[in-house]
C-alpha cells in the first residue's frame, strides 16, 4: 500500500485494528536530517526544467521539537515491527548520535545490532573541515530472534596474489586474487548521479542498491517491509521487484505521486489510500468523452481524452524563476504540465481504485483512452500534474450522452 498523509496517524490505525499479521519484518526509514534547509525537487515539462519544493527540514522550536517528531514514531514502530524483524535508522552527523540514545532507551541497548556507514562520493565538501561523505544506518532489533541473512563481499589479497591456504577457496578476476568474506559494515555504493536512468530528480532521493543490499540482509519473498518516510519511493519499488509485500507514507504530494509512478512502471500491485482532508485541488481539468452503446447489453465504450489542465497557483507549485516557464508551458502545451492520469469505472465509497493507468515515460503520455464500463456506474478520472497535484473528474454513465 501507499499511504499519502502523516505516518504517526497511519501507524496508530495499524495498531487499533490489529497490526499486519506476523507483523512488519523490515522498516526502514529516512526521515528528514534536521538540516534546517529546503528541498527542491527537479520536474520536467517537456524539454523544460522546472523546480518544485520537495520538503522543508526546518523545526519552528529546534531540536527539541524535531526529536519529539522522531521519538514518538519510534515508540510506534517499535510496536509495529515483528518479533524476528529490524529497523533501519537513515540519517547523517546532524542528529544521529541523539537518535542513537534515543533509540538505545526504546529498544534496549542489548537490541543495538548495527551502525552502517554508507560512503560515497558527491556532496560534502568545505574548506574548513574534511568532506562529509558519509551518512549512518542504526540497525535496532525487536528481540534477539531477529532474521539476518550474512551478505558476502570480496576481500582481495595482499599485492591480489593467490595466498593458497589449507581450506580457504580463493577466486580471481580482472582486478587479481581475492576471497569471500562476511560483508562488513561501512558499504561504498554510488549516489544516484545526475545521468543515472533510475534518478526521478527527487531532492535526497537514495540507490536502489542500497535498498537491496538492506532488504537482502534481513528479509525473505513475501515478507512486509514499510518506509513511513518514503519520499520518491526507492524502497517499496525495491521490495516490488524482490517479491516483498510493502507499506509506504509520506506527508508530501509530490513523493507520494513520485511513488504511485515508479511503482505502476514497474507494474507493481497495490492500493492507495489519503489520509489527508479533502480539500480544493491546485489544479482544474478538462476532458473530453463520450460512451457508445452496445446492444442488449448494459456495457458502454467510454472514451476520454485529456484537453487541457491549468494551474491554480503557478507560484505555489514551483520556484519563481520557473513561473514564466510555466505560464508558457500552460499557454501553448499544457498537456506537457501531466504526468500521470487513471481511471476508475466503478467509483464507490470515495476511493479511487485504477483499472487503467497511464503514466508519462520517455515524455510521451498517451491523452486518449477507451474502456468498457457498466451502465450506471460512476467513472472517476484522476490527474496527477509534474508538481504532484491531483485533480478528479466524475463521468456518470447512466445516460446516453456525450461529454
Amino acid at each position: 500500500m501507499v499511504c499519502h498523509g502523516d505516518n504517526k496517524v497511519l501507524m496508530k490505525m495499524q495498531l487499533e485494528e490489529g497490526k499486519p499479521e506476523g507483523g512488519i519484518q523490515l522498516i526502514y526509514i529516512d526521515p528528514p536530517f534536521y538540516s534546517r534547509n529546503d528541498y527542491d525537487a527537479v520536474v520536467w515539462a517537456g524539454e523544460e526544467k522546472l523546480k518544485h519544493p520537495a520538503y522543508a527540514d526546518r523545526w519552528e522550536n529546534g531540536m527539541a521539537q524535531y526529536l519529539t517528531m522522531l521519538t514518538a514514531r519510534l515508540y510506534l514502530m517499535r510496536e509495529l515491527l515483528a518479533d524476528t524483524g529490524l529497523l533501519w535508522v537513515h540519517l547523517d552527523w546532524h542528529v544521529v548520535h541523539y537518535a542513537k540514545i534515543i533509540l538505545d532507551e526504546i529498544f534496549g541497548e542489548a537490541n543495538f545490532v548495527n551502525e552502517i556507514i554508507w560512503t560515497y562520493k558527491s556532496g560534502g565538501s568545505g574548506k574548513r573541515h574534511f568532506s562529509r561523505k558519509h551518512d549512518t544506518l542504526l540497525v535496532y532489533s525487536k528481540s534477539r530472534k531477529y532474521f539476518f541473512y550474512p551478505l558476502k563481499e570480496k576481500s582481495y589479497n595482499r599485492q591480489f596474489k593467490p595466498y593458497r591456504f589449507k581450506g580457504v577457496k580463493e577466486y580471481r578476476d580482472d582486478k587479481g586474487w581475492f576471497t569471500l568474506v562476511n560483508m562488513k559494515d561501512v558499504w561504498q555504493i554510488d549516489m544516484v548521479g545526475r545521468t543515472s536512468a533510475e534518478r526521478t530528480g527527487y531532492a535526497s532521493q537514495k540507490p536502489e542498491l542500497l535498498m537491496e543490499r538492506i532488504l537482502e540482509s534481513c528479509t525473505k519473498e513475501g515478507d512486509i517491509c514499510a518506509d513511513f518516510f518514503c519520499g520518491s519511493g526507492t524502497m517499496p519499488v525495491v521490495a516490488a521487484r524482490m517479491k516483498r509485500r510493502f507499506i509506504a507514507c509520506d506527508t508530501e504530494s509530490l513523493a507520494v505521486e513520485s511513488t504511485i509512478s515508479r511503482l505502476l512502471e514497474s507494474g507493481a500491485a497495490f492500493s492507495v489510500y489519503d489520509l489527508n482532508q479533502k480539500k480544493t485541488s491546485r489544479i482544474s481539468v478538462k476532458l473530453d468523452w463520450s460512451i457508445t452503446d452496445f446492444p442488449a447489453s448494459d456495457k458502454l465504450l467510454l472514451r476520454v481524452r485529456l484537453v487541457s489542465i491549468r494551474e491554480r497557483d503557478v507560484r505555489k507549485s514551483v520556484d519563481e524563476r520557473s513561473v514564466d516557464k510555466v505560464k508558457q508551458i500552460q499557454k501553448e502545451d499544457p498537456l506537457q504540465l501531466i504526468c500521470a492520469w487513471s481511471i476508475d469505472p466503478d467509483h464507490r465509497s470515495g476511493v479511487h481504485r485504477p483499472e487503467a493507468v497511464y503514466v508519462r515515460k520517455q515524455k510521451e503520455l498517451p491523452c486518449e483512452a477507451e474502456l468498457i464500463v457498466t451502465r450506471g456506474k460512476t467513472v472517476s478520472v484522476k490527474v496527477v500534474d509534474i508538481f504532484g497535484n491531483t485533480a478528479f473528474e466524475r463521468i456518470e454513465t447512466g445516460n446516453e450522452r456525450d461529454g
